[in-house]
Parts: C-alpha cells; sequence; structure tokens
C-alpha cells in the first residue's frame, strides 16, 4: 500500500472510533420545551405550584395563570431552564427551555449581508425581527412607535 492511501485509512479509523465510541454526540433536545419569540406556550403541572424559577428572564417569561397553569413567553432567542417547586420544596418541573425564530408565514429578504422580515398573512408586511438589518429594524420599530402614540392620542380625544 502507498503512504496516501494508508494516511486515508489512517483518518478514516480515528473519525470511526470518535463518532463510534460515542465521545461525539448530538444533544438529547427530546426533554427541552420549546417557544417561539413573542409566542406563548401554556405549560400544565401534575400538581400545584408554589416557587416558579427561571433561569434566564430575559430568554424567556413565566404568568401564573393558576397554580398549575403556566404560560410561557418568548423574548429573546437563547436557552435556560425553568425549575417549578410544590410547597414542600420539591421539584415538579426542571426543564431546559429553547426560545428560537418562528418562521411560518414570512418573508426574509436577504441583499448580501442585510436582512429585512416580512409578516405575511396573506399580505406581506415588515415586520421587526431580531437579527435583521439595523437600519430596517430602527426604522419599523419607530413607525410603530409612531402608530401607537398616535392610536393614545387619539383615544384621548
Amino acid at each position: 500500500m502507498t503512504t496516501r492511501p494508508r494516511r486515508i485509512l489512517s483518518l478514516l479509523a480515528l473519525i470511526t472510533l470518535a463518532f463510534g465510541s460515542g465521545s461525539v454526540r448530538a444533544a438529547d433536545t427530546s426533554n427541552i420545551i420549546g417557544v417561539a419569540v413573542d409566542h406563548a406556550r401554556i405549560l400544565e403541572i401534575d400538581r400545584p405550584a408554589a416557587t416558579v424559577i427561571v433561569g434566564n428572564p430575559a430568554i424567556v417569561d413565566i404568568e401564573v395563570l393558576s397554580s398549575e397553569r403556566l404560560v410561557l413567553t418568548g423574548k429573546n432567542y437563547g436557552i435556560t431552564n425553568v425549575v417549578i417547586l410544590d410547597a414542600s420544596g420539591d421539584t415538579i418541573l426542571d426543564e431546559q427551555v429553547a426560545v428560537q425564530t418562528f418562521e411560518a408565514s414570512t418573508v426574509r429578504v436577504y441583499r448580501q449581508a442585510n436582512r429585512l422580515t416580512y409578516a405575511c398573512a396573506p399580505k406581506c408586511e415588515p415586520t421587526v425581527t431580531i437579527g435583521d438589518n439595523s437600519d430596517g429594524f430602527l426604522q419599523a420599530t419607530q413607525q410603530y412607535q409612531t402608530r401607537q402614540q398616535m392610536a393614545a392620542d387619539a383615544a384621548r380625544r
């Protein structure tokens, strides 16, 4: 055998050992609770909660509707955890929460490195989405704020 095929076989053997031994694995996502940014998800638990702890409240928010029903709201992209304890301090839930983008009924327009997002249901309108071009993001945000202020002013009349 020549040197080159031996190197290739050695490299393949090394890769096979690395992946076959279990030392390189994808993360187990079966216990991750998913919620989209700016969306809510009902979380029902099997016994009354006394304490609710959110690892990073900048990523997900929890509103308590009742002692056994909570609402998770995705605030920002990322992964954090939620811990819920009962009155005895026993764990009811201790899970990861992944907040990701919601892409259904949206269109993203890329111009080189710049991105704008439109919500299309059924007509496409610009929407404020984290990761969009800062000029488009700021312009849409200012337009939303101006519109809200105009509506508030009209309501006071």
